[in-house]
């Protein structure tokens, strides 16, 4: 069973002349601790399954049976190390990019430039757009194997 406890402060609820009506529930006492009497505690708890939480179990049960079916290990580990070496160098590269003066400029006015375009290609008049809806089903179709 998972839990989340926070401690939020109380906001006015609603102002009605001068009164507001959290001053009535700050009357009641929501905490045992004195300096802590201006906030609303909140309790979260989680129990039994849903179906966002049975996603990331379904990975980390698809990982495992990777580990366990395969014969060799090392290359999996190995593999593992290489797809965080090439994050790591991407992200370095990218940051690498960034900081050079007129790179940065010049790859904005690309995007938009090229944002223009796919605007006035496919989105500005209707046969376009259903050409643009037939590309999309298409490739959704290829993807999936249909």
């Amino acid at each position: 069973m998972a839990s989340i406890t926070a401690s939020l402060p109380s906001p006015p609820l609603l102002v009605h002349g001068k009164r507001t009506l959290s001053s009535t529930l700050q009357t009641l006492p929501l905490s045992p601790i004195k300096d802590r009497q201006n906030c609303v505690s909140v309790v979260v708890r989680a129990t039994g399954e849903s179906s966002e939480s049975s996603a990331p179990l379904g990975i980390v049960k698809s990982v495992k049976n990777i580990w366990d079916d395969s014969e060799d290990r090392l290359a999996l580990v190995g593999l593992g190390f290489a797809a965080l070496v090439a994050i790591w160098t991407s992200a370095k590269l990218i940051l690498a990019i960034d900081k050079l003066p007129v790179v940065p400029s010049v790859l904005e006015l690309i995007g938009i430039l090229f944002s223009s375009w796919f605007i006035y290609r496919y989105l500005l008049f209707k046969p376009n757009r259903e050409e643009l809806f037939q590309i999309i089903k298409k490739s959704v179709a290829n993807i999936l194997g249909q």
